[in-house]
């Protein structure tokens, strides 16, 4: 195998919804297989999700890591985003960038809202709350289209979005990139280098004192949210600063199989440890790779497909998770059925997401570009 570190700063644009970004600025290295690495880590969280609900116990769960997948976006997020923006972000400016943001990455917060209203409202197994009233599920509504933490769903463990879960981490996203926007990308490589041993400092707490790095997306976590996000976009940016592309001979699905094997690691005495050298070493080291393969043919098709489709998949799926664990809380099925379901379920909901990305995402956000541009 022949290796080496790509030193060129012929970089380009990012992941999906990040990803994606790369093909929108032209004559640039697209690396396709970061769009593959996301798809994956993205169809693992689904599947981690719907085992969280069927299996409260992790330890006993295949895929009790994949919650890790949210710290492995935010990382290839920080690598995206100054792949994107940093040689044109002053002449950008602040104003044009958020529209840029919001063009990417609001729209499925839009129909994510509104498919979590719908299925809050007609969940067959179970009815709404006798509590929530009509002010108070639009308050839930319009929070969660604005991307306004509102924690109040005591049914839902107090999610910071009731409506649609995934959505805690976009508002970290969110928040990760106007900070890039107002201060990121005027820090030299140095002082970013001090800024992510800080944030890898504050992880480390959060982790010593949780016993793990799963939190983040309720109210008691809030903070541990903060600080991953703090780490893993840091990481990425600096990957990016520092040109740490290692070229390599490397398979496309060798390094996704290495992904996946972090989702499906067992459970560790030292959990939040071995969760943190994940986090800390592992993820960076695997954006690394992956922008430094190449990927042709089939693989390359594959790749990119699977990037389209990460964001819609990731920011849809939940609609179906709250009636799954209702509906799993009042029957009482075994494993094999169990097993059925959650297959049937992913398999639905990929193919229910890949409508979304080519009626709604995908033309929503070449509208919207249109619009922007004239």
């Amino acid at each position: 195998m022949t290796t080496g570190w790509y030193c060129s700063k012929t970089f380009g644009s990012g992941s999906q919804s990040d990803a994606e970004a790369i093909t929108e600025v032209e004559h640039r290295k697209h690396f396709v297989a970061l769009d593959g690495l996301r798809g994956l880590a993205a169809i693992s969280v689904v599947i981690f999700h719907f085992m969280e609900m069927a299996i409260l116990d992790y330890t006993k769960n295949f895929i009790g890591h994949g919650f890790l997948a949210v710290d492995f976006f935010f990382c290839l997020s920080g690598f995206v985003m100054g792949y994107a923006y940093d040689d044109r972000i002053r002449t950008l400016g602040f104003i044009r960038f958020v529209r840029h943001r919001l063009i990417r990455l609001h729209p499925m917060v839009v129909f994510g809202a509104v498919l979590g209203l719908l299925a809050f409202l007609f969940d067959p197994f179970m009815p709404v709350p006798a509590s929530y009233g009509v002010g108070r599920i639009t308050m839930l509504f319009l929070t969660t289209l604005l991307v306004v933490p509102y924690p109040t769903m005591v049914e839902r463990t107090h999610n910071l979005f009731g409506l649609n879960a995934p959505e805690w981490s976009l508002f970290w996203e969110y928040i990760a990139s106007i900070v890039y926007a107002l201060v990121l990308w005027r820090v030299a490589r140095p002082a970013l280098g001090v800024l992510l041993c800080i944030a890898a400092l504050w992880l480390g707490i959060c982790g010593y004192r949780d016993g793990w790095i799963y939190n983040g997306w309720d109210a008691n976590g809030f903070w541990t949210g903060a600080a991953r996000v703090s780490f893993s976009f840091l990481a990425g940016l600096f990957i990016y600063r520092y040109h740490l592309i290692w070229k390599n001979n490397l398979h496309f699905y060798a390094i996704g199989a290495l992904l996946v094997l972090t989702f499906v690691m067992p459970f560790f005495s030292h959990e939040w440890l071995a969760e943190e050298l994940v986090v800390f070493v592992f993820y960076p080291s695997l954006i690394m790779m992956g922008a430094g393969i190449h990927v042709s043919g089939v693989t390359e098709k594959l790749c990119s497909f699977l990037g389209r489709l990460s964001y819609p998949l990731y920011m849809t799926h939940y609609v179906a998770l709250w009636i799954f664990m209702n509906f799993y809380q009042h029957h009482t099925i075994g494993y094999g059925m169990t097993a059925f379901i959650i297959g049937l379920s992913v398999t639905s909901l990929t193919i229910f997401a890949y409508g979304v990305m080519r009626f709604v995402d995908e033309p929503l956000r070449r509208r919207l570009r249109h619009m922007e541009k004239s």
